[in-house]
C-alpha cells in the first residue's frame, strides 16, 4: 500500500488527461525564425499567476525555513494518542496542517519547475520541499499503528465526546477498517523492507523498455530510412498506407519477442510479490488484496468484466464497419488506428476553445459555469508552449491556500480542445471538493479521479456532433466517440481481464510461460474484436509492452470511470436538473466517502451492469449515426 508520502505527493501534482496527444508548437507561440516564442512576449492572460500561492520566490525560501524546523514536532505526539481525544485531535490537527502548508510549498516549486525544466533554481527548491516532505512522512509513519492500538471502543467514545474529532470519524473508521490485515509492528516493519523488492520489477521494466530497448530502423512510405520508436509507432499506425503500417507494426514487436522470456520473467516475478503481500495481511486472492486498499468491492471488478463480455456486439460492428470502409478482406490490428474521414482539418484557437467548453458544459448549470468562466479570466490556465516547458497536460488539486490549476502546450487541434474539456473537469472537481470538505476529505480517490473530467468530454463531442453542419465533420466527431469507447472502455477492460486470469493462474500454482500469456491475449484480443478481426502472432505477444499490468489492477478503472462518465452525461441529458444537482453534490463529496457509495449518490451503480450498458448502447447508437450518414 502506498505511504502516506507518495499519496501527498500524488495529491497536486497532476491529473493527467488519458486522452491526451503529444502537442507541437503552433503559429501562435512560434517566433519569427520559426523558433518556439519566448515566455515573456506571451500576454500575461495566458499564463499562471502564481503569486497567488506565494508573492515571491523569497517568501517561498522564508516558508520552506518555517516549515523545515516544523517535522520533529510531531514525535512529540507519539506514545500519547490513546491519552485523552483532544491529544489525539491535537495531533491529527497538527499533521494535517503541516501537511497543507508542503503541500503548498510543494506546488509552487513544482508548477514554476514545470515552466522551464531548464532553469536549476526551480528544481533545487523543488527537490528541497520534496526532502521535507520526506521527513516529515518518516516523522508521523508512528501514527495509523499506534492509532490500531488504541481499543476500537476508546475511539469511538474519544469521537463522541469530542466534536473536533468528529471531523475525523470517517478518516478513522477507515484505519480500524483495516485493522484485520494490518500486522504487528514487527510484522509491518518486516515487510516494508519488502518493498524495494516488489517495486524492482516494474523499474528494471521500465529500465529495459526506456533505455536498453533497440528498435530496428525501416523504410517509410517514400523509401527513406525509419527509425522506430513508441512515439513513431503510434505515428505510423495513423498513416493512410496500409503497406508501411503494417511494416511499423511487425518491426515494432521484434525486440519484446526476441526477450519474451525475460519479460515473462520479469511479469511472473511481480505477481510473486502481490501474493506475498496478500497473503502476509490475510486476503484470499492479490485482487481482493488490491482493491481492498480503496475499499473497492471484489464484485465491482468481476461485474465489468462480465457485463462487457455480455456486451461485445458494439465493438464487433465498429470491426466489421471499419473493414467495410477500408475495403479490405480482414482487419488487422495495425488498422485499428488509421483514421476513416481524415476531411476535417479546422484549427482552433485558444479563446474559441473556451467559448465552446462553455456552451457544451452549459448543461452543467450556472454555478458550475460561472467557475468554470472565473478560471479561463483568472489565469488559472497556462496555455502555450515556450521553451523548456513541460509537455502535455495536467490539472494540480486545489492545495489548502490555493485553487486548481491546468498546464497545456495549446497546438490548435481538436484534440487541443478535448485535453481542455478533460482538464477544466479535473480542475472544476478539484476546486469543489476543496470548498466544501475539510482538509482530510480535500481530495478525491484515484478510483473516481476520470469521472468528471470524461464526462466533460462526453457532453462536449455530443454539443460538437449536433452543431457540426457538414456531413464529414460529424463523420470525423463520431469516429473520435467511438475510438474513445473502444480504447479507453472496451481495451481496457480486455486489458482488466487478462491481468486477472493470468494472477488467478499463479495463484493456483500453474505454469506461467511466453507461449501461455501469448495464448491467452491472442485469444482475448480476437473474442473483444470478433470474428473480422485477424490475430498476428506479435498481436499475442503486445502483452509485454503494456506496462500497466505491473501497477496490480490499475486499468479497470479507466473502464469504470469511462462507464460512469457515460451514464452520468446520459442523466443529464435526460433528467435535467435533478441529475445536475446530483452530480455537483458528487463534485463536492471529495474522500468524505468510500468509492463506491460516492458514485451511487451520483446515480451511478457499479455493481450492476447499467452503467456498463449504457456505454454499449451509446456506441450503437453511434455506429447507426455512422452508417445512416454514410448511405
Amino acid at each position: 500500500m502506498k505511504n502516506i508520502f507518495v499519496i501527498i505527493v500524488g495529491f497536486f501534482i497532476m491529473h493527467i488527461s488519458i486522452f491526451s496527444q503529444s502537442l507541437q508548437f503552433n503559429e501562435q507561440t512560434e517566433g519569427t525564425n520559426g523558433e518556439l516564442m519566448k515566455r515573456e512576449n506571451i500576454d500575461d492572460k495566458y499564463k499562471w499567476d502564481l503569486t497567488q500561492m506565494f508573492k515571491s520566490d523569497e517568501d517561498w525560501e522564508k516558508e520552506y525555513l518555517r516549515l523545515d524546523s516544523q517535522s520533529e514536532k510531531i514525535k512529540s505526539y507519539k506514545g500519547n494518542l490513546g491519552k485523552s481525544s483532544s491529544i489525539l485531535l491535537e495531533a491529527l490537527e497538527f499533521t494535517d496542517k503541516l501537511w497543507a502548508d508542503i503541500q503548498l510549498l510543494m506546488q509552487y516549486a513544482s508548477m514554476s519547475k514545470d515552466i522551464d525544466l531548464s532553469n536549476t533554481k526551480y528544481q533545487a527548491m523543488y527537490s528541497k520541499a520534496l526532502s521535507i516532505a520526506n521527513n516529515v512522512s518518516t516523522a508521523v509513519s508512528f501514527l495509523r499503528p499506534e492509532i490500531l492500538s488504541i481499543p476500537e471502543n476508546k475511539i469511538q467514545m474519544f469521537i463522541k465526546e469530542n466534536k473536533g474529532l468528529q471531523i475525523y470519524k470517517h478518516k478513522l473508521n477507515n484505519i480500524i477498517r483495516m485493522k484485520p490485515h494490518t500486522l504487528t509492528n514487527n510484522e509491518e516493519e518486516i515487510l516494508s523492507l519488502a518493498g524495494p523488492v516488489d517495486e524492482s520489477f516494474m523499474a528494471t521494466y521500465r529500465l529495459w523498455a526506456n533505455a536498453d530497448i533497440k528498435y530496428p530502423t525501416i523504410k517509410d512510405e517514400n523509401g527513406n530510412d525509419y527509425q522506430l520508436s513508441p512515439a513513431r509507432y503510434y505515428s505510423g499506425m495513423y498513416s493512410p498506407n496500409r503497406e508501411f503500417r503494417e511494416r511499423v507494426y511487425k518491426n515494432y514487436f521484434i525486440p519484446f519477442m526476441d526477450f519474451k522470456n525475460t519479460l515473462t520473467s520479469l511479469y511472473y516475478g511481480s505477481i510473486k510479490s502481490n501474493i506475498f503481500q496478500a497473503k502476509a495481511r490475510k486476503y484470499n486472492s492479490t485482487l481482493e488484496w488490491s482493491l481492498d486498499q480503496v475499499n473497492v468491492p471484489v464484485e465491482v471488478y468481476k461485474n465489468l468484466i462480465k457485463s462487457v463480455n455480455d456486451n461485445l456486439t458494439p465493438v464487433h460492428r465498429w470491426c466489421s464497419l471499419k473493414k467495410k470502409i477500408l475495403k479490405i478482406d480482414k482487419m488487422h490490428a495495425y488498422d485499428t488506428y488509421v483514421t476513416l474521414f481524415p476531411s476535417s482539418k479546422k484549427k482552433y484557437t485558444y479563446d474559441e476553445a473556451v467559448q465552446l467548453i462553455l456552451k457544451a458544459l452549459k448543461p452543467l448549470g450556472e454555478d458550475y459555469n460561472k467557475n468554470l468562466k472565473y478560471a479561463f479570466d483568472n489565469r488559472w490556465v497556462d496555455v502555450y508552449e515556450t521553451k523548456g516547458k513541460r509537455s502535455g497536460a495536467y490539472s494540480t488539486g486545489a492545495v489548502k491556500g490555493s485553487h486548481p490549476y491546468v498546464l497545456l502546450n495549446w497546438a490548435g487541434e481538436l484534440d487541443d480542445v478535448f485535453t481542455l474539456a478533460h482538464e477544466m473537469g479535473h480542475n472544476i472537481h478539484s476546486l469543489y471538493s476543496a470548498e466544501n470538505q475539510p482538509y482530510p476529505y480535500a481530495d478525491y480517490p484515484i478510483f473516481l479521479a476520470e469521472v468528471a473530467s470524461i464526462t466533460n468530454e462526453m457532453l462536449l463531442l455530443d454539443y460538437l456532433i449536433e452543431l457540426s453542419e457538414s456531413k464529414e465533420d460529424k463523420l470525423m466527431l463520431i469516429e473520435k466517440y467511438l475510438n474513445n469507447i473502444q480504447g479507453t472502455f472496451y481495451r481496457q477492460t480486455r486489458f482488466a481481464e487478462f491481468e486477472m486470469v493470468i494472477q488467478q493462474m499463479v495463484e493456483k500454482g500453474e505454469p506461467l510461460t511466453p507461449d501461455v500469456l501469448a495464448k491467452i491475449f491472442g485469444e482475448m484480443f480476437q473474442k473483444y474484436w470478433g470474428p473480422d478481426m485477424s490475430v498476428d502472432e506479435e498481436e499475442s505477444h503486445s502483452w509485454s509492452r503494456i506496462h500497466h499490468f505491473f501497477y496490480d489492477y490499475y486499468v479497470y478503472s479507466y473502464a469504470t470511470s469511462f462507464a460512469a462518465a457515460q451514464l452520468i452525461a446520459d442523466n443529464i441529458r435526460n433528467e435535467g436538473k435533478t441529475a445536475i444537482e446530483r452530480h455537483l453534490a458528487f463534485l463536492k463529496s471529495g474522500e468524505s466517502d468510500y468509492p463506491i457509495p460516492t458514485l451511487m449518490k451520483n446515480g451511478v451503480d457499479m455493481t450492476n451492469p447499467k452503467p456498463i450498458v449504457a456505454v454499449a448502447k451509446k456506441m450503437n447508437e453511434l455506429l447507426d449515426k455512422m452508417e445512416s450518414l454514410l448511405k
